[in-house]
């Protein structure tokens, strides 16, 4: 009992000033989702690429106890003219007050569109359906908090806590991730093939590469009042990159990436609300070319906490 109230307190201890447990160990929750990927390319001779894909979102509900949960959703965009393709994101996450641990798989193969191409400075605008694209992206981060005693991330992106007064905190971590993107510009009329970089085999882009990181970052919980709060966390991930990437003669180079998210919380007894915004950006540059990609998404709920015993 003394080791479990030990790692309670050390795992999962606050400052009751300013965090505050929802004594609460079930929840229901209906919720919202859209997402959309962003692709940049920036290349020689002042030319530029934009790829953009449709807008997906679900509707579900769920269930949870504790740390788990269960859950279903079903794809509503094709009900309004939107893509009608199956899900191909999952990302997993747990926390507790000293750390948090993160794990995503997103795949994207279609649904996508050429919005920009040609000179960056006057880009023709456009929509050609372009289908010659096969992304993935598959990693971890695991990361702890500096202010764990005072700043709850759970309280402004899990709806696990609730914060009492306005915090912030550090957090460092790792993060190791494996890209691999796919574009065949092949199919485009010969004008448009004729603008990419000579170094392109075949008219293809194509990045494989294994990533590791430090993850740094800074959350801070503004509490409004005590109904209200507003959560933000930036972080920065740098390290190093091995693989192959289209244009790279050296099999090591920087590894840069981004995580922001933003949420707006309510709480008034059992019920809560809250939408949450998150931009998770990548970026693969060399002299001659860069390469952004930005994973967006928005998140809406409403859900009740209870107790049956």
């Amino acid at each position: 009992m003394k080791v479990y109230d030990w790692g309670e307190e050390f795992f999962n201890g606050y400052d009751s000033l300013y965090v505050s447990k929802t004594h609460t160990y079930f929840n229901v929750k209906l919720n919202s989702e859209s997402w959309s990927d962003i692709y940049n390319f920036d290349l020689p001779e002042g030319k530029s690429i934009r790829i953009v894909s449709d807008p997906a979102t679900s509707a579900g509900v769920s269930i949870a106890y504790l740390a788990v949960s269960l859950g279903y959703d079903i794809n509503v965009s094709r009900f309004f003219g939107g893509p009608d393709r199956k899900r191909k994101r999952f990302k997993f996450g747990f926390n507790c007050s000293l750390l948090a641990v993160e794990y995503y798989n997103i795949h994207n193969d279609g649904g996508t569109h050429i919005t920009r191409f040609g000179d960056k400075n006057s880009p023709e605008h456009m929509r050609i359906d372009f289908t010659g694209i096969d992304t993935h992206t598959q990693g971890f981060d695991a990361y702890v908090f500096l202010n764990q005693k005072r700043y709850s991330q759970a309280a402004a992106f899990n709806f696990g806590r609730y914060q009492l007064r306005s915090a912030g905190s550090f957090f460092v971590g790792v993060s190791y991730f494996h890209n691999s993107y796919n574009f065949d510009f092949s199919n485009l009329p010969h004008d448009m093939r004729e603008q990419l970089p000579d170094t392109w085999e075949n008219y293809c882009y194509n990045v494989n590469t294994d990533n590791y990181c430090l993850r740094l970052g800074y959350g801070y919980n503004w509490v409004l009042n005590r109904h209200w709060l507003i959560g933000i966390s930036e972080s920065p991930v740098l390290g190093l990159q091995n693989g192959h990437i289209t244009g790279n003669t050296k099999p090591f180079s920087a590894s840069l990436a981004n995580r922001l998210a933003i949420s707006f919380v309510w709480n008034n007894k059992h019920w809560f609300a809250g939408v949450i915004g998150r931009a998770d950006q990548g970026l693969i540059y060399n002299k001659k070319q860069a390469y952004i990609n930005s994973d967006l998404s928005f998140n809406a709920c409403i859900g009740y906490r209870f107790n049956l015993w």
